[in-house]
């Protein structure tokens, strides 16, 4: 189809040659070289010469600098490259430069030889901790000095957002000591000069602080350092910053200012320099060198004619002062001579995202404090073409926009940042800004060239994004959408939330559609699908750039050079015909729904906004091997069968010998004695239209020498589900056959030999709940930048209230959070270790060996819910037990309790159980009618017992109703709360029966029991106290007393869950 779109490529004009300096010294192995710098961010240049041998002793990370993507490189290289300075990990707390400190204060015998020039990475909260130990640094020299790289960018707010702030460091620059230069750039070039400049200050210790929320993250800026590392004169401060072609203050705007702005240099220093040069009467200073502060520099940059002074603070709130208004109040306070009025502005995190989104709300605050009319922030914004594209990590055309900016990059100044949003979806959403212009273009920060709703161009190559966050608000009006999917015009439409729709309609935008999967499909094997998937779409986004200027020819020749890596020039030819003929343009006006068309919109959910709260870093680093475990062939089982005296572990000497002896390979991570015991009854004891399972099990111990007391728990080492340790292996890519060798947690020494299948349904807690400290470990293997960020926010201090939300409300699993994060894969050997073993679930015995013999029985519920996704979740053991088979083997261990019979026979005891705490008490009824067979007089036996209702839940209520006639049940208390009009639970029972329960208990020492959930506890524990209080006179406080001398004497027990 004929598809016309006004022309984009006559507006940026071409660009001159990349401006590359000399090279860094000692980099002939350097990743970043010559012109190929142009790749590179600032950010990562300013990391390779920070982190050279030649340049530092040694490298010490923040975790806060890695965590905003600043020194992941520096540990990359450190195991790729030998001219890597060693680098030392550190966590961020109070006190966190003492390290530091103590280094360039004592170090070892080898600093004293060659010195010690140590570089620290961290971002301005995490240098606001460290800000008091630097107090001790020791005067810096020649050979021993600390320079501290700062990228500013912080979180902020409750949505996790990046923010450009120094609001964290308000207080914080007064308190450095006099040794320490403050630097602060904004520009790509000035963040890489000062970067460099840093380590020629040989008489200070440094702070650079830079933009790294935008600019120095910018691809396309091409510098490297153009200042030398050596020969640098020997100049006090502020000379070897003039020398090196900088200013301590710079004056920008009109040379007869009455009003005069001052600000620290950063994104919103370009911002007030673009403007202050077409605003008359407004001058503004951008403060570079912070500390020490020239007093008389700064007035010698002031006009004469200035009056008033306003000094913009970032601050936390409304009500801080900022160190630099102090600074400049000082400067300028003269009681002999009237001076400008100082004013403060403050700048609140909210308040600097507002004026950087958008741009005009800064430009009219500084119209107004020159009195003047609002100057835009860009001469020219027209001049300027904006495209931006919405993508997913896991997406084949993630890459793209780094594509398309490359085929631009010869001939126009392109711009390209990459922001991340980790929570509004799950796995995270990418927008990359490409801002295409005239060489010379003034550089303001990304947030304020390319603001809300001004994208010439938007790319979205994952359709689903449409329905769930509000993209097309980004575009300007008139603004060409293409969306990469395998839907039709008609699916698309249908798809799409009705906001959507109407939002496309108002701004009157041109979406196309580019089926690149179906053009991938028909190269076969001479082409791999995402190189032909990346080649066809990015066709597609120069055709519609292009405009009626577009031609076959001249779109492949414009890719021609970028796509070269990915296809051939006869295979180019043939996806470029491919690609022209699948953009399909959507007719809007005929194909929209009428309720949309009509301006009625649907009710849909609110779409989400996309929110930049995580920066991403490339790196070509390995997967870490980790020693101990390992995934191996069936030999190794083989060995173990052939030669069992070399790997079966010693059994430890008997105090007493054992008629059956502890099998040494079975579940040896647990200290307690374990026993391989027989299913022969799995019995439903509830009706199956009942919606709870609660069923009876019994387990042959024939064989086994299992033996235990009346009262005592039996541990179950319950397996995985089959299927979904089968599904979650295919969905890993192990091989479920495979052997694995895993250490044993509780014998250092000793290890498994099994098939992954085996270790994962019956060994590793797959599917348990994962503790705060998994997402920091899982953090180290994740290759997607987004992935690693997510989850070290998790696993930190200040992910606490998401860990909360993720365990106790989505009950995730350590299989949902691997699936979550995909690109977290540690080999499933090291996943074992990560996660650890499954735990044995104890249940009550409700039986007594005495009666029963070599058989135990349990009474057990099944426990399952829906998580808020609407997932079906199991408890894993009770699944496991309820799937038992009559005959199936179950690993058990004996597990001793509180709840015991007394000593006595004659004592009374008090029985209380809810539910399926009715399984002990079983047993203590077992027990006594035993007793009265064999003619043992027992004393009063009480029973309550409490469940739903009586026809669905009565639990062993043909034995309950057995012992009632027989008399080994002297009273029975039954309460079925949902049969009768009015509730009734145990405790209103047990009030009716005030007066005897009182006389057991005080007069003829019985013996109180509750086992069930722990609801009712404090209704029991006060009908106990009544009963007291009415019969034995007690007061409330000695009944009180009372029972708990009751449970120190092991006669008032608890076991409640």
């Amino acid at each position: 189809m004929a598809i016309e779109v006004a022309s984009g490529a006559t507006t940026p004009s071409s660009a001159a040659a990349t401006l590359i300096g000399s090279p860094i010294e000692d980099h002939k192995n350097s990743p970043i070289q010559g012109a190929s710098a142009f790749k590179r961010p600032a950010s990562d240049i300013i990391e390779l010469f920070a982190s050279r041998s030649a340049t530092s002793s040694a490298v010490y990370i923040y975790d806060v600098a890695e965590q905003v993507g600043f020194g992941t490189l520096t540990k990359s290289w450190s195991s790729t490259m030998e001219s890597t300075a060693p680098v030392i990990s550190l966590q961020t707390r109070a006190g966190a430069g003492l390290s530091l400190v103590g280094r360039l204060s004592g170090g070892s015998s080898q600093d004293v030889v060659k010195g010690a020039i140590l570089t620290a990475y961290t971002t301005p909260a995490g240098l606001a901790a460290m800000a008091h130990s630097l107090s001790y640094l020791p005067p810096a020299t020649n050979s021993s000095r600390l320079i501290i790289q700062v990228p500013t960018v912080t979180t902020v707010g409750p949505s996790f957002a990046l923010s450009p702030t120094l609001a964290s460091l308000s207080t914080t620059f007064s308190i450095l000591p006099d040794n320490i230069v403050v630097l602060l750039s904004a520009t790509p070039q000035e963040s890489i000069d000062l970067a460099v400049l840093a380590y020629n200050l040989t008489s200070s210790h440094v702070v650079h602080i830079f933009d790294h929320h935008s600019v120095s993250r910018e691809i396309g800026h091409g510098f490297v350092p153009t200042l030398p590392l050596k020969e640098t004169p020997s100049l006090e401060v502020p000379e070897l910053i003039r020398w090196s072609g900088y200013q301590l203050f710079d004056y920008v705007g009109d040379v007869n200012a009455e009003s005069v702005v001052v600000l620290l240099n950063g994104p919103l220093a370009l911002m007030a320099k673009s403007i202050a040069a077409r605003t008359s009467g407004l001058g503004v200073v951008v403060v570079r060198v912070l500390r020490p502060w020239d007093g008389d520099a700064f007035q010698k940059c002031l006009p004469d004619t200035v009056k008033e002074v306003h000094v913009f603070d970032d601050v936390p709130n409304e009500v801080c002062q900022g160190g630099l208004f102090v600074d400049v109040f000082g400067s300028l306070y003269d009681h002999n001579s009237p001076r400008p009025f100082v004013r403060a502005q403050r700048v609140t995190p909210t308040r600097l995202t507002s004026f950087l989104s958008d741009p005009t709300q800064f430009s009219t605050l500084l119209a107004e404090l020159a009195h003047q009319a609002p100057a835009p922030v860009q001469s020219d914004a027209s001049l300027t073409k904006k495209l931006l594209f919405f993508s997913t990590p896991k997406s084949a055309l993630s890459p793209l926009a780094r594509i398309v900016a490359n085929s631009f990059s010869n001939t126009t100044s392109t711009r390209l940042l990459t922001d991340h949003d980790i929570f509004s979806k799950s796995g995270g959403v990418t927008a990359d800004k490409i801002l295409l212009s005239d060489e010379g273009t003034e550089i303001l920060p990304m947030a304020a060239a390319f603001p809300a709703g001004t994208a010439d161009f938007i790319c979205v190559v994952d359709a689903g994004l449409l329905k769930s966050h509000s993209l097309l608000d980004q575009a300007k009006s008139g603004a060409v959408v293409l969306v990469a999917t395998s839907w039709s015009s008609d699916e698309l439409l249908s798809n799409l939330p009705a906001a959507v729709l109407s939002m496309a309609v108002e701004k009157k935008l041109r979406i196309f559609t580019l089926d690149a999967k179906a053009i991938s499909s028909n190269f076969g094997a001479e082409l791999t699908q995402e190189a032909a998937q990346r080649v066809a779409v990015c066709l597609a986004v120069l055709r519609l750039y292009l405009g009626k200027a577009a031609t076959e020819p001249a779109v492949r020749r414009l890719a021609e050079r970028v796509t070269r890596d990915l296809a051939q020039a006869v295979q180019l030819t043939k996806i470029c015909a491919a690609s022209w003929d699948n953009l399909e343009e959507i007719d809007l006006a005929s194909e929209i729904p009428p309720a949309v068309a009509e301006g009625e919109a649907k009710l849909s959910p609110p779409l989400k906004q996309f929110e930049f709260n995580a920066i991403a870093v490339e790196t070509d680093d390995g997967q870490t091997v980790v020693n101990g475990s390992k995934v191996s062939s069936w030999h190794d089982a083989a060995k173990h069968l052939l030669f069992p005296s070399v790997f079966t572990p010693p059994t430890p000497p008997l105090e007493e010998p054992e008629e059956y002896l502890q099998n040494p390979s079975l579940r040896p991570e647990t200290a307690d004695r374990t026993y391989l015991v027989t299913c022969t009854v799995n019995r439903r004891l509830t009706p199956l239209e009942y919606d709870r399972n609660v069923f009876h099990l019994e387990f042959d111990t024939e064989g086994t020498s299992l033996k235990y007391a009346i009262g005592e728990a039996l541990g179950v080492h319950g397996w995985n589900d089959e299927r979904e340790v089968i599904d979650f292996c295919k969905w890993y890519g192990a091989d479920p056959g495979r052997l694995i060798t895993i250490p044993v947690a509780a014998d250092e020494g000793k290890m498994y030999t099994r098939t992954i299948f085996q270790a994962l349904q019956q060994q590793v807690d797959l599917f348990g709940r994962p503790p705060k400290s998994f997402y920091t470990e899982l953090a180290a293997y994740a290759t997607s930048p987004i992935d690693r960020l997510a989850l070290q926010f998790i696993g930190a201090p200040e992910g606490s209230s998401t860990f909360k939300k993720l365990g106790e409300k989505d009950t995730v699993t350590f299989a949902d959070i691997l699936q979550r994060y995909p690109s977290a894969r540690p080999g499933i050997e090291t996943l074992c270790e990560m996660i650890g073993d499954i735990k044995p679930r104890h249940y009550s015995i409700a039986s007594a060996q005495s009666v029963v013999g070599n058989r135990v029985d349990l009474l057990v519920v099944t426990v399952d819910w829906i998580t808020p996704s609407g997932s079906p979740r199991y408890g894993q053991c009770t699944r496991y037990l309820a799937g038992l088979k009559v005959g199936q083997k179950v690993t058990v261990s004996i597990k001793p309790s509180v709840m015991k019979l007394p000593p006595d026979n004659m004592q009374p005891i008090i029985m209380a159980g809810l539910g399926t705490g009715a399984a002990p008490f079983r047993a203590f009824l077992q027990h006594r009618a035993l007793l009265a067979q064999q003619g043992i007089p027992v004393g009063p036996t009480y029973y309550y017992f409490g469940s739903r209702h009586q026809h669905q839940e009565y639990l062993y209520g043909e034995e309950i109703e057995a012992y009632i006639l027989d008399g080994t049940i002297t009273k029975a208390g039954l309460a079925f709360s949902r049969d009768g009009p009015k509730k009734v639970y145990i405790q209103h029972l047990m009030l009716e029966d005030a007066t005897d329960l009182a006389a057991l208990l005080k007069n003829q020492q019985g013996a109180f029991y509750l086992c069930g959930p722990t609801w009712p506890v404090p209704d029991v524990y006060e009908a106990l106290v009544g009963a007291l209080v009415k019969n034995e006179g007690h007061t409330p406080e000695s009944a009180g007393e009372f029972l708990m001398s009751l449970k120190e004497e092991e006669r008032y027990v608890l076991e409640v869950y």
